[in-house]
């Protein structure tokens, strides 16, 4: 099987993104990569995959050893070939006629539907996408995986999938899996290293249990920290008041003591360790208010695909002040066709049959995408033009959320996905709206933005509905839970009856 062995590497880009890192990865490690936006997850599982060369220190893997890395993103040369002949591309040409069979082993494994198999690979979702690059890499028997935010654009079910397959087919190949997603963490890793650009740390656990030793670590080094802080500031007054002795009295002694203690002050202060802090930028909500108990009526509503075909209907459902209503519902069910359809209709007032909607209703809505956001403006241009700040409140609201002046002057198009997510956010804040039609607000959004965005969700008392696939944050922030299935619309207490269906463990209704 073999490993990978770092010693002492190194990257550093304008900043560091991590250094003296010493880790191995060996034989069933299933290590959890965690860090902010932009932290160097992706650049660490290039340096892995060896498709990029560390700044300084050295990667040593075992005599032949095949590392498959899952990239985020789908190469432009793939996108017009059939799921099939992608899996089957990236194969050795010459074993492609002898070793086709192992495609379709591969495309079994992950549930393909025969249709889907041979539809072009621009025409999937993004999450039968995901699931393509993920089987490109485990075709070639790799005696490596990594995996680059697995679980983005993946529905719930996909994603159990996924941690299925890990958990079972997978068998003992090592793996480094960076994600955002916390109880796909829990389920797929073993360890977790947390990536920094000074001291980087790792715990023997899954993610939750590794966040809560990290905690205490960073608790420990602090109070370390301080208490050094103290000696040092003794040290140097002694030190002083030797030397003002020693001098005044033309002891020898003395000023060698004094000597002495500046240098155990001195090593002090090299031993001292800078903490931790994310770089990724705040995410705040707000919430304007409003007198009307109910924000939302809808009464015998028909849900559609964009093609008119029926999808589930709505016989009564009122949103109240502080309902945070989340869809739950398989791939395709029509969680986001409603939130396109509420949109519609509470921009327009209720322009559509059977919705009402409070005239005192201030709308903040985000998509999958993000695309509300133009394209071709700046960030700054378009926080500039949009909520008229001026300059410097604009710059200093975008800075706040974690864009440099370089990125606040890039085209939008050109900003991560993490990025737009942020930005997006950024101005769902300034809207300062009491509604909120939220579709997958946490994708590409770091584990930190996700706790954040929970936190402001709860402290304002938000009000709204929302579609996600992130279990932590369904469970965090909502407040009624209403599952699409059979073309019908039910209530559920607790989202876990749905989770538990989705994995098998129990039957849906």
């Amino acid at each position: 099987m073999g490993s990978i062995s770092l010693r002492d590497v190194a990257v550093i880009a304008s900043t560091p993104l991590f250094r003296n890192l010493n880790l191995v990865i060996g034989e069933r490690d299933r290590l959890g990569l965690v860090a902010g936006n932009g932290a160097g997850k992706s650049t660490l599982l290039k340096c892995l995959a060896g498709l990029i060369e560390p700044t300084s220190g050295e990667i040593i893997r075992s005599r032949g050893m095949r590392v498959a890395l899952v990239e985020q993103d789908v190469p432009e040369t793939l996108l017009d070939l059939s799921l099939h002949d992608a899996v089957l591309n990236a194969l050795p040409p010459l074993e492609r006629d002898t070793q086709e069979w192992r495609v379709h082993v591969v495309l079994d494994e992950f549930e393909t539907p025969p249709d889907l198999r041979e539809r072009p690979v621009r025409a999937l979702s993004g999450g039968w996408q995901r699931l393509a690059l993920i089987a490109r890499a485990w075709v070639t028997e790799p005696d490596v995986l990594l995996f680059d935010e697995p679980t983005n654009h993946l529905d719930l079910e996909k994603l159990l999938l996924l941690e299925r397959w890990i958990a079972n087919a997978a068998g003992s190949i090592p793996m480094v899996i960076a994600s955002h997603d916390r109880d796909f963490l829990d389920a797929c890793t073993t360890k977790t290293l947390f990536l920094r650009p000074e001291t980087s740390v790792m715990f023997a656990h899954p993610y939750r249990r590794a966040r809560g030793l990290l905690a205490d670590h960073d608790a420990a080094l602090a109070d370390k920290n301080e208490k050094d802080r103290r000696e040092i500031k003794r040290l140097r007054q002694n030190a002083g008041e030797l030397r003002n002795v020693g001098i005044n009295s033309g002891s020898d002694l003395l000023l060698t003591k004094a000597k002495q203690l500046n240098k155990r002050a001195e090593a002090l202060e090299d031993g001292l360790q800078a903490l931790h802090k994310e770089r990724s930028g705040e995410i705040r909500l707000g919430n304007r208010g409003t007198h009307a108990r109910v924000l939302l009526t809808l009464e015998n509503v028909t849900v559609c695909r964009p093609d008119g075909a029926r999808l589930f209907e709505i016989p009564k459902l009122e949103v109240a002040q502080a309902d945070r209503i989340v869809l739950l519902g398989k791939n395709g069910a029509g969680k986001s066709q409603l939130i396109r359809l509420l949109h519609k209709a509470m921009r327009a007032q209720g322009g559509e049959a059977g919705i009402k909607v409070s005239p005192s209703v201030a709308l903040g809505y985000t998509d999958q995408d993000m695309s509300q956001l133009p394209d071709k403006a700046t960030p700054f241009d378009f926080i500039l033009s949009t909520f008229r700040l001026g300059d410097q409140k604009s710059m200093g609201l975008l800075a706040g959320a974690g864009f440099s002046v370089e990125k606040q002057r890039q085209p939008i198009a050109k900003l991560s996905p993490g990025q737009k997510a942020r930005l997006g956010l950024l101005a769902l804040r300034l809207v300062e709206p009491n509604f909120y039609l939220m579709d997958e607000p946490t994708n590409h959004v770091d584990i930190p933005g996700r706790e954040a965005l929970e936190t402001e969700i709860l402290s304002t008392e938000a009000t709204g509905i929302l579609v996600s696939h992130d279990r932590s944050f369904v469970k965090t922030v909502g407040t009624r839970f209403l599952v699409i299935e059979r073309a019908r619309l039910r209530e559920e207490d607790s989202p876990d009856v749905f989770f538990a269906a989705l994995a098998g463990d129990a039957p849906s209704r």
